[in-house]
């Protein structure tokens, strides 16, 4: 599998570190709820199709993208940059 790193170009998945789901919701840290804190931990969906995932690019410049990956065939359909450098990298491109 490749994965194309918006700062540093295609690279092999070998490369990069899975980090988990991207569309998880973090509770807020005032929610005393354990429940709502183990949740956010252990319950994953294991969806067919298309999903956003958070990966870094260890094994390079060492940044978080997100990649909507197809969970059956393993195509990537897109990488967004994340992170305190993504406004930058899109300013840059315009």
């Amino acid at each position: 599998m490749r994965i194309t790193c918006p700062w540093c170009g295609e690279r092999d998945h070998q490369e990069f570190t899975y980090r988990g789901d991207a569309a998880a919701k973090r509770p807020a840290m005032s929610d005393e709820s354990i429940e709502a804190h183990q949740a956010y931990v252990y319950d994953r969906e294991n969806p067919d199709g298309a999903h956003r995932e958070l990966w870094n690019h260890t094994g390079g410049c060492r940044k978080h993208l997100v990649v909507t990956r197809n969970t059956l065939t393993h195509q990537i359909t897109l990488c967004e940059p994340i992170g305190p450098w993504a406004k930058r990298l899109k300013a840059a491109a315009k």
